[in-house]
């Protein structure tokens, strides 16, 4: 039996209540899709716009407050409304919480809610109410909530920590199964893969799940490109795999999506300094001087191939075998199977946020590469003077432009400081820890 309002009349209430769920849709839908009615210079104004209607929504709702206050749906939709802020509202909570107490099948209120207790930090809370959403009905929006919100709780050790990245992953990809058409979901997915490939192994193919799941979130729903967190955490991907130019760009259109996030900014600067450090670096060979590069050369020989020299040896391939010493020009771009490159430390420089450690490499013929290290212990590095042998080195030809910013170098790209040699040594195990990239959630 419908529960009949002060007007007595139940279908006029639900007429009502519909009506008043379309004002917050329009609420959410001006947010989300603001870009289309606004150009981007106008993005330092969406959260003062999206503040006003929420205003103006607010007091639809406040006009029939007294009549429908203890009505799950019209608490739903006031939470709702509130809940469109980026920040913790206590009303909103009040609302839901009530909302769900009145009607506990009321999953888009469990989902509004558990997203309010993320916005206050309480991931537990948030867990339980998607855990509990998806006891009453198997929903994406608990599915890709909870998918994030099992990245983020703490774990006891890393065993614990990739079981719940492989299940948060398992959660996005159900998500994406119940609505492929959802780009918020594919995003999500995304930066599950992202996850999975920096605390289970680095393996390759993960990174590229990332990327296409991003690029297929963009492909399906067009206010995915919107999406500044997009932007950034696929920026971070494209930084890590030394796609500087996609990096960059990555970082210029978050920034220019929501210009009160300092973060973008500051990581496009970064990359642009560390990039034209890098490539004034080579120019000069690391400032050293001519007469000190010579007597560093000189001692340069064959015998700093160390294990390398050895017919037992076994490459990052797997090939078992002694390399081939071979000079820098004459590496050919992408892995040089069966060779080592063999040079003299020039500089070394740890860009902030310590994705790589980088040193300059100068060989027999005087030839400088820039060498970019992954996985470094904060207490790994090599001095300028150290002798470092590559093997089986991976070439890339690093060409980028920005902002009519232009830089072209080549690089060495090694995955860990363990398949180096310096000094004729290979490298202990202390000097690697895995690498990780901070991304930003998606915060609905």
């Amino acid at each position: 039996m419908a529960e009949v309002g002060k007007n007595g009349d139940p279908t006029k209430d639900k007429d009502e209540l519909q009506i008043l769920k379309e004002l917050v849709d329009e609420l959410y839908n001006f947010k989300e899709c603001y870009f289309e009615t606004h150009s981007v210079e106008d993005a330092g104004r969406k959260q003062t716009d999206v503040a006003h209607m929420m205003e103006k929504t607010l007091q639809k709702l406040d006009e029939t407050e007294e009549r429908y206050k203890h009505k799950a749906e019209f608490l739903l939709q006031k939470g709702r409304c509130l809940n469109v802020a980026p920040t913790f509202s206590a009303v909103a909570e009040e609302c839901l919480s009530r909302a769900v107490k009145l009607e506990p099948g009321l999953v888009e209120g469990w989902n509004t809610l558990g997203e309010l207790y993320w916005k206050k930090g309480d991931l537990v809370a948030a867990e339980n109410c998607f855990t509990g959403a998806l006891q009453q009905s198997k929903n994406k929006v608990s599915l890709r909530n909870l998918s994030m919100v099992l990245r983020q709780l703490p774990a006891g050790d890393s065993v614990e920590q990739g079981k719940r990245v492989l299940e948060s992953v398992d959660m996005a990809r159900q998500a994406v199964q119940l609505d492929v058409a959802d780009g918020t979901s594919w995003y999500i997915l995304g930066n599950g893969y992202v996850s999975l490939f920096f605390n289970c192994g680095q393996n390759p193919q993960m990174s590229q799940q990332a990327l296409s799941a991003y690029a297929q979130a963009e492909k399906v729903d067009r206010h995915a490109s919107s999406y500044p967190e997009l932007h950034f955490n696929r920026a971070n991907m494209f930084q890590y795999e030394e796609m500087f130019g996609s990096a960059l760009g990555g970082y210029s259109r978050a920034a220019a999506l929501d210009p009160g996030w300092e973060e973008p900014t500051n990581r496009e600067k970064q990359l642009l300094e560390y990039l034209g450090k890098v490539t004034e670096l080579i120019e000069n060979k690391g400032k050293v001087k001519a007469r000190r590069l010579r007597t560093m050369l000189s001692n340069l020989s064959t015998s700093a191939l160390g294990p390398c020299a050895s017919p037992q040896f076994r490459s990052p391939a797997g090939r078992v075998g002694s390399l081939e010493p071979r000079t820098l020009s004459s590496l050919a771009h992408g892995v040089n199977a069966g060779v080592a490159a063999l040079g003299k430390v020039v500089f070394s420089l740890a860009p902030e946020g310590r994705m790589t450690f980088t040193f300059g490499m100068v060989d027999s013929e005087e030839t400088c590469v820039v060498v970019m290290v992954y996985n470094t212990a904060d207490s790994w590095g090599v001095l300028i003077g150290d002798t470092v042998v590559i093997p089986e080195p991976q070439v890339k030809r690093q060409s980028v432009t920005h902002k009519d910013q232009s830089f072209d170098f080549r690089s060495i790209r090694v995955d860990s400081p363990l398949l180096l040699i310096v000094n004729g040594k290979k490298q202990n195990v202390q000097s690697q820890i895995a690498a990780s990239v901070s991304y930003k959630p998606h915060s609905e």
